[in-house]
């Protein structure tokens, strides 16, 4: 179930109910723990303390390792990793993509040599579903083909006239498979996912035929895959009209803080990334003032917290000092504390926009965040 409740422009301040949790408020970030956990050592009790509201895992990854056969005799994701709040599953359609060199495109779905062992993979819109059952996540994707960018119109307008015959498959599937007496989450909902490239008539014309068949919500695809910003930008103002009012919005594998307020103003409601837990392992964290990288020489002596104002558990307990000594000395406890902050920091990001949206002040919001958050902080 999602309710707008406020509107601000084209923006939206939103609720979404499903099997797991409580309500959900949006706009959200979906946190992303691919096989089953954050990477830098974060696991579901952190997340809630963290803010976390929806959680995000593979199915590509998942249907390897351990088997989604395994976590299904597990009773399901939910009780394999002890997360009782909603979890979103992407379909293994951005592996088409992002295993380009390793993958064969027919009608009937793609078969892929595993990165792990090499060995044959076929997946298709019904083995998509199967494995997502299995998994037993609040929110299915529908499997797509995510293509690459720039890519010829005549391919990706062949791509995603698939997808939309692929979408049509999996709901087909995903309807059996929840009536059945056996599976894990009967109450599972479908999202279908947009695609066409960079080209507006392509993803309107898809977005038009894709909303017919009256999926529980509507994902933009395919990009922040190398295109320019404003490109990106361009493609959901083209596609957001034609996208049911009444259904949740989401914006795939999107993006910096700027890329998510600027979202929000272009009425998307759910956002994931791995940009926040990738980055602070790598000793960029996130700050209201903007980034900084805590590796820096300067942080040396430094006995303030990554940012002062944050509440998270490493800016409660230690130092920009302590935290580069970690780092730069290669100690595990460093990527979990740079992980629990950014993804705090993101956490508090959706939760400070949806406070501007209930308050009637997002565009004042948007003015000053939109763009600094992403810049290095000037200190």
């Amino acid at each position: 179930m999602f309710e707008v409740i406020k509107t601000e422009g084209t923006a939206r301040r939103g609720r979404f109910r499903c099997a797991h949790g409580g309500e959900v408020q949006t706009p959200v970030f979906m946190n992303v723990g691919t096989q089953g956990a954050i990477k830098g050592g974060i696991d579901a009790f952190d997340l809630k303390e963290l803010g976390c509201q929806i959680e995000l895992s593979n199915t590509y990854h998942l249907h390897l390792r351990p088997g989604d056969d395994v976590v299904r005799q597990m009773g399901g994701l939910h009780r394999f990793m002890r997360w009782d709040g909603p979890i979103l599953t992407d379909s293994g359609g951005f592996q088409v993509f992002s295993l380009a060199g390793l993958r064969k495109i027919t009608e009937e779905g793609v078969t892929f040599a595993s990165h792990l062992d090499g060995h044959r993979i076929f997946m298709g819109p019904e083995e998509s579903m199967q494995i997502q059952s299995h998994l037993g996540s609040d929110i299915a994707m529908a499997f797509d083909e995510c293509v690459e960018n720039p890519a010829q119109y005549d391919y990706a307008k062949a791509s995603c006239e698939r997808t939309l015959r692929w979408l049509e498959r999996c709901k087909a599937e995903h309807d059996r498979l929840n009536a059945l007496p056996d599976t894990v989450n009967p109450h599972q909902m479908l999202f279908g996912i947009n695609q066409g490239a960079t080209y507006r008539d392509l993803r309107i014309w898809h977005m038009q035929q894709i909303a017919k068949l009256n999926c529980d919500g509507y994902a933009i695809g395919g990009l922040a895959v190398g295109e320019p910003t404003e490109v990106m930008y361009d493609i959901i103002d083209a596609v957001e009209p034609s996208m049911p009012r009444d259904k949740p919005r989401y914006l795939m594998g999107v993006g910096t803080p700027s890329n998510i307020i600027e979202g929000v103003a272009r009425g998307v409601d759910f956002f994931d990334c791995v940009m926040p837990a990738r980055n602070a392992r790598h000793g960029k964290l996130y700050t209201w003032k903007g980034t900084i990288n805590i590796k820096n020489e300067k942080f040396k002596l430094d006995p303030r917290p990554i940012d002062e104002t944050c509440q998270c558990p490493a800016c409660r307990s230690f130092s920009r000092a302590y935290l580069r000594h970690l780092l730069t000395a290669g100690e595990m406890l460093a990527m979990r504390l740079a992980v629990l902050h950014n993804l705090h920091f993101y956490n508090e990001l959706m939760a400070r926009i949806r406070q501007a949206l209930d308050e009637g002040t997002f565009e004042s919001f948007r003015r000053t965040y939109s763009g600094l958050l992403d810049r290095h902080a000037q200190e």
